[in-house]
């Protein structure tokens, strides 16, 4: 059953697909890619291939329509549920501090995705 309760987020969300290539912050070779669920100012959900304790720290590269670069940030691991049997987990983060630069392009990406689904 969905939550029907207020929306208590903090900052809105677009829901689209962009590539994130994904690691555990202390582990060198060990990059990961996926897509994205939702992102958001404080944070994303993506689909990933294991389940992360929450508190790990992820060192992330996100692509997006806005900027010809990645950004490259740091995520902490909120939550981590299975969603398809030692397959799929959904996994949330919060990002650890952002530039103006890349805050500046997230929001741009936002406002798009809020606009678009108007």
């Amino acid at each position: 059953m969905a939550y029907g309760g207020p929306d208590r987020r903090k900052f809105s969300r677009a829901f689209g697909r962009f590539i994130v290539s994904y690691r555990i912050l202390e582990e060198v070779n060990n990059v990961d890619i996926t897509q994205t669920k939702n992102l958001s100012l404080g944070g994303m959900l993506l689909t990933t291939n294991r389940a992360f304790e929450p508190g790990t720290h992820l060192a992330l590269e996100i692509r997006l329509p806005f900027d010809p670069h990645p950004i490259i940030l740091i995520g902490k691991v909120v939550d981590s549920k299975e969603v398809t049997k030692n397959l799929i987990y959904d996994t949330r983060l919060m990002f650890l501090g952002i530039d103006e630069h890349h805050r500046g392009v997230i929001n741009q990406t936002v406002d798009y995705y809020e606009k678009k689904k108007s």
